[in-house]
């Protein structure tokens, strides 16, 4: 960015996922959509002036839209929730890309936001256009004891100290977070901890996290996928990153030269990184619409794509059912219409609010 440049500006917005649950997300830059799968420490306005994200938040800026959010829990969004599951986590990725009306974007994952990826990729396989993870895993952490021991202790951490007004006991995590950090950024680390979250709610959505698993779905994927991963990264050890590479069909691994689980702006790597990742999603996608083709031109079958079931439920909508009324005539969860409901919009190209309303007429005008 020029030196001259106005600073960006970020757009606050909020959503609700499917419990309920307020979700706050982040809008800035131009260009093709670009969603930051969230990290397990955020606040969307305490990390716009960050010493130690801002530099990523422009990056990804420079040519795309960017969307990011704070995690349920965290940050802006709803405080006062327990359920911290794997399932809502995706439900709460569905909620804000729906709500910024995105059709196909681009999907970064951040460290714990991995199995969400993964989860959301593998149900919405026509949303995704290229698949990164940065510092992450799938959920198939270590079974060493000696892991489980250092597990127990970081909670403990965070029950003694996480509130305290000294930041003593947080700068464990600041420490292994960012070894190679300036004592000016360790002390805004220090300092996110406290601002981002409960000692309650990071304890608890720690724990859940630690048996969120979507391992099993990697070889489902099939969109273009970078892994980067910091060699000596200590919040997630770099054999996840083999791992995914290793199980996702045609994903390319980028090893950094860093001990950072967050590359900072002065790191060797920091290079490396951008070059990689500007590389990666300027690069064509199979399948993909033609630049300048209308919506109509990238999907030329229409309603044809959809399958026998997609079919069904949007039927079943257009004679005015709900989704708890599509759910109990086709004895389905009504989660699962509402996923199906949503692989129809995006094949249709349909987004937003009025989404269902378009999919119905497009549906009655085609008989």
């Amino acid at each position: 960015m020029a030196a001259n440049a106005p600073a960006p500006r970020q757009q606050i917005r909020f959503c609700r996922s499917v419990d309920g649950t307020q979700i706050a997300y982040a809008v800035h830059g131009s260009g093709p959509p670009l969603v930051i799968d969230s990290c397990w420490l955020s606040h969307l306005q305490h990390d716009w002036s960050s010493p130690v994200w801002r530099h990523h938040l422009l990056e990804w800026g420079r040519e795309h839209t960017v969307v990011r959010f704070d995690e349920r829990g965290h940050g802006l969004s709803d405080r006062d929730v327990t359920d911290h599951g794997l399932e809502v986590r995706v439900a709460d990725l569905e909620a804000v890309v729906d709500d910024a009306g995105l059709g196909r974007f681009d999907l970064l994952a951040m460290a714990q936001g991995g199995p969400v990826a993964i989860s959301y990729t593998a149900r919405h396989p026509q949303r995704v256009s290229r698949l990164v993870f940065y510092g992450s895993y799938s959920g198939q952490q270590s079974k060493d004891p000696t892991e489980a021991a250092m597990d127990d202790t970081l909670d403990a951490l965070i029950a003694v100290g996480w509130a305290r007004p000294d930041s003593t006991f947080r700068r464990v995590f600041t420490s292994l977070m960012i070894p190679g950090a300036s004592e000016e950024q360790r002390v805004w680390l220090d300092e996110l901890q406290r601002t981002s979250t409960s000692a309650e709610t990071a304890r608890e959505s720690r724990r859940q996290r630690l048996v969120a698993d979507a391992s099993h779905l990697l070889a489902q994927l099939d969109v273009p996928t970078l892994v980067i991963h910091s060699r000596g990264d200590r919040m997630n050890d770099f054999s996840e990153a083999r791992y995914l590479a290793a199980h996702v069909a045609g994903a390319r691994l980028v090893a950094l030269e860093s001990e950072n689980h967050i590359v900072l702006e002065d790191d060797d790597a920091w290079p490396v990184y951008r070059a990689e990742l500007s590389r990666f999603l300027a690069e064509p996608v199979p399948g993909a619409p033609r630049a300048g083709a209308s919506p109509a031109a990238a999907r030329p079958e229409g309603l044809a794509t959809l399958s026998p079931r997609e079919r069904e439920i949007l039927a079943l909508a257009a004679q005015g059912r709900d989704n708890d009324e599509i759910a109990r005539s086709l004895v389905l969860s009504t989660r699962t219409v509402e996923r199906h409901l949503s692989n129809v919009y995006a094949k249709l190209d349909l987004h937003g609010k009025s989404a269902r309303t378009a999919a119905v007429a497009r549906l009655l005008t085609s008989r």
